[in-house]
């Protein structure tokens, strides 16, 4: 189905009708709906818009779903969801992931979440610490080599 008609069948049924029948197809596929997803069906035109984003963003990807589950996962993981880590996990090893390749996204996803901690931090502190011009040889907290 095309994006117009997809946006056609939302016009003619409503979004009501259109975000219940989404989530049932989500519940058939998944085995649950995320919890994000019961939220927003509180007001379906969220929702729907929502849903046809993430379908527009996933249809025309070039990644196999179970590569942008492992990504979402890691994502996930990254922000401390464990909801998110959680669905998207379950979401991948129905799409054929392995524990080792979950195992190896979230090893990635810890580096790359440490990163950002350690990124950060030196940032504050180039920016609070300006005698080190950026690159301090700290022998411990706020010490200065005499």
């Amino acid at each position: 189905m095309t994006f117009e008609e997809i946006l056609a069948s939302i016009l003619k049924r409503g979004t009501p009708a259109t975000s219940k029948e989404w989530l049932g197809q989500i519940q058939d596929v998944d085995g649950r709906i995320p919890f994000i997803f019961q939220r927003m069906a509180e007001r379906p035109e969220v929702l729907v818009s929502h849903l046809l984003y993430k379908g527009a963003v996933t249809g025309t990807s070039t990644l196999d779903p179970k590569n942008v589950e492992l990504i979402s996962m890691a994502v996930g993981a990254a922000l401390q969801c464990s909801h998110c880590v959680e669905y998207h996990m379950q979401a991948a090893l129905k799409r054929g992931a392995t524990r080792e390749e979950i195992l190896e996204v979230i090893l990635i996803a810890g580096l790359l979440a440490n990163s950002v901690v350690l990124a950060e931090a030196y940032r504050v502190m180039d920016a609070q610490l300006p005698e080190c011009g950026g690159a301090c040889d700290l022998n411990g907290v706020g010490e200065k080599k005499g």
